[in-house]
């Protein structure tokens, strides 16, 4: 009892909620001043009240937690201010210390709900416990209050939360019907909740997955044990989302399930009462895991199986044909006159082209053929249960047929055919690079024979085959032999005639087929990995020849060269025109390199570091063929870049004085807005050569002014000066 009257405000609730306030009222002045006398050294928040309208005043305006309240006042007495207090609903409790001796009035008192009655005289310590029972009491009723309201709160929150989940939520009796399910199972299901309480889960699964669905759903382990990630189908009843809809009106949810225990004190142990679930829909999950997998294995361009999935095809037809004693043929298609419409029109027309041809193949392929793209503009395709060699010459035929007709790309005809070479299983091959390889062979046989045909391969082919070894062997030896020369065709200012440089252009003095273009074994040398011994010589002959041209005082203002891609990422190239520029004395501003738009694309930091290298040296850079690769305006800004060239294939569109040519205009308008010197290649006629001149560009190349040369021709042009434009 010392514990708890020496702590009364633990007793009203603990000292955080402050002290306790109490009204006492009494029309004795003497008996109202010892009783606070009493009272005042355990730190009670006291007010008195000399009779029952001035306790009610008060109750009115403040909040009291205990009312000592004596019954017989003059002017209210203590029943009226009870009344009073259960009219108002005055959150208090009332102890009546009274005089009266009758059991009626401590009868009447606790009616009316006084929590305690004192008679006059009353014992100090009776009256202290009686207070201290009070306040604690009250104090326990609050904090009943409190957790009753927070377990009201976290039901409805658990509830807010259980409905707004986007998992269905359910529970399970032992036979396997639901006890409880969320909200989300009409949003996704279609089913409402009464619909499904007391239902057994079989009639949501799809009949294939019930055996799976019954350790789901009767899952009885607890802990790391317990089903966890569980693909089921589920029957749908409508659904609002097109795209969730699966065959026969399923989707595919993932089941995390645990068992539910309660304890029996009478037997000592666990019984189980159901099985508790989280389904989660995986629609979307399944459907990007789909898309990714299709990814992996089609061409992303034509949608046709890629390379890994044609080879994937291919050996599962070479295990059936062995088994069944039967034949099948590999054909590999090769477009012909595709790079010609690609960079005449670009990249994008030449994809919109490849779709193109794409769907006029598929309308032509048999029922189990298998139609691959393995990149650029080839195409393999899978005959498979081949009855003879006429079966693939008859597909051969059609896949030529489909092309005759033109297709139009920006209101333009194109025509396209193909070259097609056949490999027959097994006489041509048992293997899948045999096969493929045999019709790789014959398919250059058709393309050397004159293209747009078909052929079967023949072991005669491997002497083609030996050529194009035979062709990279000498090229390997060209640079040692000097077999190998730069031409210049020289870059002119219009309106002057004066020659501002010249584009340094490699030929090969083949010794059997003779003077052979840039493109026609450029391609070839970096499919082989030659480019880099061959751009290491071009830089020297580059250099060698304009030392030759400033001893004879006829120098060129600047000369541009074309580096490759592979040779700029994989080359130290900027160490090695630098010290060919020092052994032959060469001002690097004599040097332009040019490089092409898809070398900034592929790896832009990389291209900026070293295009920085190269203007540290002096030397300039330029973008040829500028517009018809990927062009990159975010990155082109940061190039250090002087020249940009305008290709040939969009100059060839100008055939009128008075006509708009908006890609020619908007080149030369970015270059001026990058303050770019602009260069027009391909130029060849008067109309072409005054309309750019018109438009801003002076600077053009082509055969209206001079063809390709020898060094010791330019040399002997530098000194000639072409007509101005009118």
């Amino acid at each position: 009892m010392n514990a708890l009257l020496n702590s009364p405000s633990a007793a009203a609730g603990g000292e955080a909620r402050g002290k306790a306030r109490l009204l006492l009222v009494d029309d004795e002045p003497r008996l109202l001043h010892s009783l606070a006398g009493l009272l005042k050294e355990f730190n009670y928040d006291l007010a008195t009240a000399a009779g029952g309208n001035e306790a009610m005043a008060q109750l009115s305006a403040s909040h009291f937690d205990l009312v000592l309240l004596d019954l017989h006042m003059p002017d209210a007495g203590g029943n009226e201010v009870m009344d009073f207090i259960a009219a108002r609903r005055i959150d208090t409790n009332v102890i009546v210390v009274s005089g009266e001796t009758s059991i009626d009035a401590a009868i009447g008192a606790l009616k009316r709900g006084a929590y305690g009655y004192l008679r006059k005289p009353y014992k100090p310590e009776e009256l202290l416990n009686t207070v201290s029972n009070a306040l604690q009491k009250r104090a326990l009723e609050a904090d009943n209050r409190a957790i009753a309201w927070r377990l009201e709160c976290s039901e409805r929150l658990y509830r807010y939360l259980v409905d707004s989940s986007p998992d269905i939520i359910y529970t399970i009796d032992p036979d396997g019907c639901f006890t409880y399910v969320n909200d989300r199972a009409q949003q996704l299901l279609g089913f409402r909740r009464e619909e499904l309480i007391g239902q057994h889960y079989s009639v949501l699964v799809h009949d294939d997955d019930l055996e799976r669905a019954r350790y789901v759903f009767n899952e009885r382990r607890t802990g790391d044990r317990a089903s966890r990630n569980v693909e089921l189908r589920l029957k749908c009843r409508h659904m609002n989302d097109s795209k969730r809809v699966f065959q026969n009106t399923l989707l595919t949810i993932s089941f995390n399930s645990t068992a539910m225990y309660s304890f029996d004190a009478q037997q000592n142990r666990k019984e189980f009462f159901g099985t508790y679930g989280i389904a989660r829909d995986i629609t979307d999950r399944k459907q990007a895991e789909m898309q990714l997998s299709h990814q992996a294995y089609h061409d992303i361009l034509t949608d046709l199986p890629n390379r890994t999935l044609f080879r994937d095809r291919l050996d599962l037809a070479i295990i059936h044909a062995q088994r069944n004693k039967a034949g099948l043929a590999v054909m590999f298609v090769d477009l012909d006159h595709f790079k010609f419409v690609n960079d005449t029109l670009g990249h994008l027309k030449g994809d919109e082209l490849l779709q193109k041809v794409t769907a006029r193949f598929k309308e032509v392929l048999r029922r189990g053929d298998t139609l691959a793209r393995l990149g650029g503009d080839e195409f393999t395709l899978l005959l498979p249960d081949l009855r003879d060699r006429q079966d693939a010459a008859l597909v051969a035929d059609k896949f030529l047929r489909c092309l005759e007709q033109p297709f139009e790309l920006d209101r333009q005809e194109v025509h396209v055919s193909a070259s097609i070479g056949i490999a027959i299983y097994p006489e041509d091959g048992e293997t899948i690079d045999d096969l493929l390889r045999h019709a790789d062979i014959a398919m250059y046989q058709v393309k050397g024979a004159g293209k747009n045909g078909h052929s079967f391969y023949h072991s005669s082919m491997q002497e083609a085959s030996y050529q194009r070894i035979a062709l990279e062997h000498s090229l390997r030896h060209a640079i040692e032999r000097g077999e190998l020369e730069m031409y210049y065709q020289p870059q002119v200012d219009a309106r002057s005639g004066a020659i501002i440089g010249a584009e340094g252009l490699m030929r090969w003095n083949h010794p059997e087929r003779g003077l052979l273009t840039a493109g026609e074994f450029l391609p070839f040398a970096e499919e082989s990995g030659l480019m880099l011994p061959i751009s290491d010589w071009m830089i020297g002959a580059v250099c060698r020849d304009l030392h030759e041209w400033n001893a004879t005082g006829c120098e060129p203002a600047r000369i541009s060269i074309n580096l490759s891609p592979q040779y700029l990422e994989r080359g130290d190239f900027v160490r090695k025109l630098d010290q060919a520029l020092q052994h032959y004395d060469i001002d690097a501003s004599q040097i332009e390199v040019e490089i092409t738009e898809n070398i900034c694309i592929r790896n832009p930091e990389h291209a900026i570091e070293q295009l920085n290298q190269l203007c540290e040296l002096g030397v300039s850079v330029a973008i040829d063929d500028f517009g018809t690769g990927y062009s990159s305006l975010a990155y082109l800004h940061r190039f250090p870049i002087s020249t940009i060239k305008i290709d040939q294939s969009f100059i060839n569109e100008i055939q009128r004085d008075n006509g708009h040519y908006p890609v020619v205009l908007a080149v030369i308008s970015i270059a001026r807005g990058l303050d770019f010197n602009v260069i027009a290649e391909g130029v060849e006629t008067e109309c072409q050569s005054r309309y750019l001149a018109q438009a801003g560009c002076s600077m053009m190349q082509g055969y209206l002014f001079h063809k390709p040369m020898t060094r010791s021709e330019l040399a002997r042009t530098m000194g000639r000066k072409v007509p101005r434009v009118a």
